[in-house]
């Protein structure tokens, strides 16, 4: 089965989503290849955060902050999902090494990534590239964007998300 995704038209590459904004749609494969979709989650609030690669030491640090926080979160009422552009196998060794308890989605055709505009031109080691932007959204009950995050650190991320959502 092929990670099939459904975007909101009119949604260009590096367009940043703003609070109150309807969060597009998507249904993605999860790290064992079963859909997921953004409208399993309707009627609860839900923290979608977009990362470049799992096993890389920035992203195993965020989503490792993100398993030890998630009593608290879920307590709180969010679910936690994460996606990549990785394909479900590689999030599957990756959620096992790191006995990761939330959703990791698979977009290698990045077009939920550019959706949601967390794919695009960004900065590194001084030079402009062309990949995933580290970024976080909180969607409310209703499928609105409530929080918009864009290049967020991995280290410290999750702890300013908790202090900003007063979880």
């Amino acid at each position: 089965m092929s990670a099939r995704s459904v975007t909101v038209q009119g949604v260009t590459d590096n367009q940043r989503l703003s609070p109150g904004d309807t969060a597009p749609a998507f249904t993605l494969l999860d790290a064992d290849g079963a859909e997921v979709s953004l409208a399993d989650y309707r009627g609860r609030k839900v923290i979608v955060y977009f990362y470049p690669a799992a096993s890389t030491p920035g992203c195993t640090k965020q989503a490792c902050d993100f398993r030890d926080n998630l009593a608290d979160l879920e307590g709180a009422g969010l679910a936690v999902l994460g996606i990549s552009p990785d394909k479900p196998a590689k999030l599957a060794k990756f959620r096992d090494a790191e006995k990761l308890t939330f959703p990791l989605l698979s977009d290698p055709d990045k077009q939920v990534l550019a959706a949601w505009g967390a794919f695009g031109e960004k900065t590194m080691y001084g030079k402009t590239v062309k990949g995933v932007i580290r970024s976080t959204f909180l969607v409310d009950e209703q499928g609105r964007i409530e929080v918009a995050q864009y290049n967020v650190r991995a280290t410290g991320h999750v702890a300013k998300l908790r202090r900003d959502l007063s979880v």
